[in-house]
């Protein structure tokens, strides 16, 4: 009874966020597009993100460069630290890791914001006041994780650059101009692309899953707290998720 109970309730849970993955599609696409808000969701999301994003991006570099060097030197390869750097945070840390930084502070913020409008009944007032809470809260959040994310994640990855131009001139010393000269060198076209594309649907999972525990949390005060850390837990599961296939279809389809 308890398993047939468990496979039933995932069953309905999975059809809600279907529905809701539907009325955010129906949304998007409707007249009078809350382009203000829009915009002020872009601020908020990316602005107010920018300097946690930017110090991890560059003790990210920093500390792949001092925990690499070692090793290279070993090899007598410590010249190739910057190619190293360079591949590792552009396919894979630096998407990730900024990712995972934004769902802990954006997914949550997102779930704790739309629960305690939920718990106060302003979503309920919304609707029977005429507006579309769908429309001006979700779609408005989503799409503006959608373009965020990416844009949060280059600049990420370049500050991780600086960390590791940084890092590597405590140990030694390379001139800044061959530090970037190696570093640019060892990146190609199919380094850039797939994990470019990763960052939009990681903007997705972050938005839509902030937006969903926030909208359908229970009421009562506690909701709100379980709902932003719902937010934060499923998002991330979900991040490191997409990246596994999206690894995988890189390695099939790209570098082979």
């Amino acid at each position: 009874m308890e398993t047939s109970s468990g496979i039933r309730n995932a069953i309905e849970k999975i059809g809600e966020e279907g529905l809701f993955l539907t009325s955010f599609i129906k949304n998007t696409f409707k007249k009078g597009f809350e382009w203000n808000e829009f915009l002020r969701q872009c601020y908020k999301i990316g602005y107010m993100s920018l300097g946690i994003v930017l110090l991890t991006g560059f003790i990210l570099g920093f500390v792949l460069t001092l925990q690499s060097l070692p090793t290279l030197k070993t090899f007598g390869a410590e010249n190739f630290t910057p190619n190293m750097v360079s591949v590792s945070v552009i396919r894979e840390i630096g998407p990730v890791i900024t990712a995972l930084i934004c769902a802990g502070k954006i997914a949550s913020g997102i779930g704790a914001e739309l629960g305690s409008m939920k718990v106060s009944e302003q979503i309920d007032a919304m609707e029977v006041s005429g507006a579309n809470p769908m429309q001006y809260l979700v779609v408005t959040k989503i799409l503006a994780c959608i373009l965020m994310i990416p844009l949060l994640t280059i600049l990420a990855d370049g500050v991780a650059f600086l960390g590791g131009f940084v890092g590597i001139n405590l140990n030694g010393g390379m001139n800044g101009l061959l530090y970037f000269r190696k570093t640019f060198q060892a990146l190609s076209f199919t380094d850039l692309y797939p994990a470019v594309i990763k960052t939009f649907f990681f903007g997705f999972i972050i938005g839509f899953v902030g937006c969903y525990k926030g909208f359908n949390s229970n009421k009562g005060t506690e909701s709100v707290g379980l709902a932003a850390n719902a937010a934060v837990v499923t998002a991330s599961v979900w991040i490191i998720i997409v990246d596994a296939i999206a690894v995988q279809l890189t390695s099939t389809l790209v570098y082979n």
